[in-house]
């Protein structure tokens, strides 16, 4: 039985090794760019539901927080069917290696949402830019199992999230500074994956 679990132990790590040096392609470039699509929809909504989100904080939050909801559950519901075909064996290893290079990334975006919601609401107005720079932060650390490219992206929300802190007040919470940030952001990662996939004979 010890020469049984040190094979199944060995095959684990080799199918780890081989999941970490495996581009992964789990995300389809159609879905990204329908959540790009939404995010320019909540703007709108945004501006015709909540046109003073200072003085109401928590529909501003309500607004964006379901759209991230709506969009997170979309991808996530897409990448795991799509890995299942194009990893096939691999499938389990890609969708956890996937999940583990963003989760902190998105961990500490709802946290620090909560934080300052609770303990300094004056500052709240920094919320879509440090979001936006939280989100870089995950789309680098996921940038070893994807398409070169994908650092772009990177750096658009690295440069975006800045921009919109250094407008240091309330016209960050402009339903554009998010709207524009996200819908052009998640149009060039979609943009990236489809020219791979062409690339590459892949499907989109």
């Amino acid at each position: 039985m010890s020469d049984l679990h040190k094979a199944l132990g060995d095959i684990s790590s080799i199918r780890k090794q081989l999941a970490n040096t495996t581009e992964f392609r789990g995300y389809g470039a159609a879905t990204l760019a329908a959540t790009g699509g939404f995010a320019g929809l909540a703007a709108i909504a945004q501006a015709y539901w909540v046109p003073d989100p200072v003085h109401h904080l928590a529909a501003y939050l309500a607004v964006w927080v379901a759209t991230a909801i709506v969009c997170a559950a979309l991808t996530g519901v897409q990448m795991y069917t799509r890995t299942r075909r194009m990893h096939s064996g691999l499938s389990d290893e890609m969708l956890r290696m996937a999940v583990v290079q963003f989760l902190p990334s998105a961990g500490a975006g709802l946290l620090l949402t909560a934080v300052l919601m609770s303990f300094a609401p004056t500052v709240t107005w920094m919320l879509p830019g440090l979001w936006q720079v939280i989100f870089s932060i995950g789309i680098f650390s996921s940038c070893r199992f994807l398409p070169r490219a994908m650092s772009a992206a990177g750096a658009w929300y690295l440069a975006t999230g800045l921009g919109c802190l250094s407008l240091a007040g309330n016209r960050a919470l402009s339903p554009w500074t998010m709207g524009v940030a996200y819908g052009v952001g998640q149009l060039l990662v979609a943009g990236v994956l489809y020219v791979n996939a062409e690339g590459e004979g892949d499907e989109v």
